[in-house]
């Protein structure tokens, strides 16, 4: 099961430069500060949850694992791996889809937030990409053999295609 009690705490944890440490040659301690900083929200989780659930429960939990925040780079690798199935289903129809960088950089902004991570990304995608792009093709806008692009213009996400 996942959780996302205590994912503010996280935030507030991951964010925290008193975590930081230098060592005595000027160079950043990232295997120290990351250890420390881990162990600091394992432990801030713990608290919540043992504030949320009764002992009972959580004694029948085996482990607790707590996940660091997600970076930019990481929610446009998941947007890539829900852009994948799409990608399938569109090739069953022989067509091919291409997303400009700027579209998956406004896909992972839309789909990534700070308390619950990369779960609104597939909302995203569907309300962003697929239902517009379902549109037209049930309006036969695009023909087999085609390929899909799509770009932002402006704030907009326009579908153009091309052989």
């Amino acid at each position: 099961m996942t959780s996302n009690l205590g994912s503010d705490r996280i935030q507030e944890i991951a964010n925290n430069r008193s975590f930081d440490s230098i060592n005595v040659d000027g160079s950043r301690d990232e295997e120290g500060q990351n250890e420390n900083r881990y162990q600091a929200m394992k432990d801030a989780v713990m608290d919540v949850v043992t504030r949320h659930f009764r002992p009972e429960f959580i004694n029948r939990i085996d482990e607790v694992v707590v996940f660091h925040p997600l970076a930019a780079g990481q929610i446009m690798g998941i947007a890539d791996i829900q852009l994948e199935l799409l990608r399938k289903r569109l090739a069953e129809r022989d067509l091919r889809l291409d997303l400009s960088p700027r579209v998956m950089e406004r896909l992972a902004e839309a789909g990534f937030d700070p308390v619950y991570g990369a779960r609104p990304l597939k909302r995203a995608i569907t309300q962003m990409i697929e239902n517009p792009l379902a549109q037209n093709v049930l309006s036969n806008k695009f023909a087999p053999g085609e390929t899909i692009s799509a770009d932002l213009v402006g704030d907009k996400i326009v579908f153009t295609s091309h052989r």
